[in-house]
């Protein structure tokens, strides 16, 4: 594994004071590797944006310390961070394009703000443009692009000062599935060639599927769960983690009052087996299927399936050995009483 380039260490964030007083982070502690793309996923109100706004301080944390490629954060003077934040940059959900500027001039603007020479700003400008797929869109004006251009732009501008970190916020919350993928695409194919590290913050674990090798899932301003996407997917370990990776059947509180039912987890085989198919013909035991919510991740299944057991024990035994002498699959009891 390369080295750290983003580390977090106790950090928290309260708003307000006393009564009033909104803690939205505690004792957040991450470490993102230099050239990875690392996703940071929760649910509405369970601190990302305010987290990713501490990474490069737009957000100063209440309490412990944000380390960027080797420098901290939190002990930087005004001018150091206006220098720092030239390797941490950010693209938004609402794109942030100065409307009466032209997409080269979008793309000139952080250039300008540094000093760059004019010719030197334009002939960049217009790299990073051809780069993200829109040279032939230099001198159209935002209100002529729709949202996946406009998103294109604001990649590109912010790649225009060489960042070391690429600060993803809701990156493609407005926008169609076919423009995110195409979007998605683009964030990856820039990290591979660029080698820049990209951080997706999102409510949307497609998202994180598509691109992201690691996540950190946020819940509650702290952090629930974090690793390997695939070791998430394949045995979420907590509440936070189940609700996103397996919306239909993450509570137990979901499942029918009285039921005897097992959760079976896709844990990265080649292909999805025929387990009820299968059951039957082996085992002469019939299931019913309660729900499914399965994924293709890098070609290996991942998923889960909530399977209804027969009422009777011997029955529901050998069904539920069966299953756990499958490979790349795991299985969990579950009972629900009102």
């Amino acid at each position: 594994m390369s080295e750290s380039i983003i580390q977090i260490q106790h950090l928290n964030k309260t708003f307000g004071s006393g009564d009033t007083a909104v803690h939205a982070l505690e004792d957040i502690n991450l470490d993102i590797k230099q050239g990875e793309i690392f996703g940071i996923i929760g649910l509405s109100g369970a601190g990302k944006s305010t987290l990713v706004r501490c990474i490069n301080l737009l957000e100063r944390p209440t309490e412990g310390t944000v380390i960027v490629d080797g420098k901290e954060m939190t002990a930087l003077s005004e001018k150091e961070l206006r220098l720092a934040r030239r390797d941490v940059t950010m693209i938004f959900q609402s794109f942030n394009l100065l409307m009466q500027r032209t997409c080269l001039k979008n793309v000139c603007f952080p250039m300008e703000l540094c000093g760059t020479p004019a010719a030197q700003a334009k002939k960049r400008a217009l790299e990073l443009l051809e780069i993200v797929g829109l040279a032939d869109k230099a001198d159209a004006y935002p209100s002529q692009l729709s949202g996946g251009q406009k998103q294109r732009v604001a990649i590109a501008r912010a790649l225009a000062t060489d960042p070391k970190v690429l600060l993803c916020d809701e990156a493609t919350s407005a926008l169609d599935p076919t423009t995110t993928a195409s979007i998605l695409a683009l964030l990856k194919d820039l990290n591979q060639k660029l080698g820049v590290t990209v951080v997706v913050i999102t409510h949307q674990m497609s998202v994180i599927e598509e691109i992201c090798s690691r996540v950190a899932i946020l819940d509650g301003g702290v952090v629930a769960e974090q690793g390997n996407v695939e070791e998430i997917f394949s045995n979420p370990k907590t509440d936070a983690a189940r609700r996103l990776v397996y919306p239909g059947g993450a509570s137990v509180q979901q499942y029918p009052v009285g039921t005897h039912a097992v959760r079976v987890a896709f844990n990265g085989g080649t292909a999805y087996q025929p387990l009820i198919a299968s059951l039957a013909i082996d085992c002469g035991v019939k299931v019913n299927i309660l729900g499914a919510d399965t994924r293709n991740i890098d070609g290996k299944a991942f998923g889960t399936m909530l399977l209804g057991l027969p009422d009777d024990p011997n029955e529901a035994a050998k069904a539920l050995s069966y299953i756990r002498s499958q490979p790349n699959v795991t299985a969990e009891e579950v009972e629900y009483h009102a």
